[in-house]
């Protein structure tokens, strides 16, 4: 054991060691835009005042920023989550989308910028925290594997990872997979949305014994009007999950 601890302790040394000559040699930038910054990830002080991150009050249901603070009503719900039946319990999101939120997720998705995981994921884990449950498995909403050819990985578990890490819960990026390739979601309308992903989900054969009785976390990089967090909603209640609550990197506002 104390063998392993200082072998352990000598790798941590090395990676340590490894990044301040990297940081030296090519010092960190900020993730939107050329700006030095202290830590690999990080966003500098004008980006970050622009970026819209959520505090506050916010939808119970979706993190649609509200007017407030979360001492006046910690469960209130915008009138997209009053008009629409949401069939998870709560959900939140890290910020509105917009400029700064487009170019992290862009860098994520498109530009193999997985740097940006692991800060990502922090923000992610101070959102979720009060939606925590025992036993929480967290997982991400699935690619159709035609997508995942191309793009080479799943942005969604990605981001879940770096959650779970950070929040110590167990994690299960396989947990759905998608049975259909229902293209982009852009410039459909919401009942287009909803349409369009209805039954595109299922429980994978090898990780359904993980759903029964279970809190699910799941995890996007963005929620418009909240169709793909649904479907794949319904697929975890109908396999007998506990409750199931959702997270974003973005919340699109006011998705028509």
């Amino acid at each position: 054991m104390e063998r392993q601890n200082a072998m352990r302790g000598l790798h941590e040394t090395g990676k340590a060691l490894v990044q301040r000559v990297l940081h030296a040699v090519y010092p960190p930038q900020c993730m939107t835009c050329d700006t030095f910054v202290e830590d690999i990830g990080a966003l500098c002080p004008d980006c970050w005042r622009q970026t819209g991150f959520i505090f506050g009050q916010c939808c119970d249901l979706c993190g649609t920023p509200l007017p407030g603070d979360m001492t006046a009503d910690p469960h209130a719900i915008c009138d997209d989550c009053l008009t629409l039946a949401r069939p998870w319990d709560q959900g939140r999101a890290v910020m509105v989308y917009g400029d700064k939120a487009r170019q992290i997720l862009l860098g994520l998705k498109y530009r193999d910028r997985l740097d940006h995981a692991p800060v990502a994921g922090k923000w992610l884990a101070r959102a979720a925290r009060p939606m925590v449950q025992p036993d929480m498995l967290v997982a991400p909403v699935p690619l159709h594997w035609l997508r995942l050819l191309k793009r080479r990985y799943n942005q969604a578990a990605v981001l879940s990872h770096a959650l779970a890490d950070t929040l110590q819960l167990a994690h299960c990026p396989d947990l759905l997979s998608r049975t259909r390739y229902t293209g982009t979601q852009d410039g459909r309308s919401r009942m287009d949305r909803f349409a369009n992903v209805e039954g595109a989900f299922r429980a994978n054969p090898r990780q359904v014994h993980r759903i029964a009785g279970r809190h699910i976390l799941l995890v996007d990089d963005v929620m418009t009007a909240g169709a793909t967090f649904a479907a794949a909603s319904d697929t975890l209640l109908a396999r007998g999950a506990a409750s199931v609550r959702v997270i974003a990197l973005a919340r699109v506002a006011h998705a028509e």
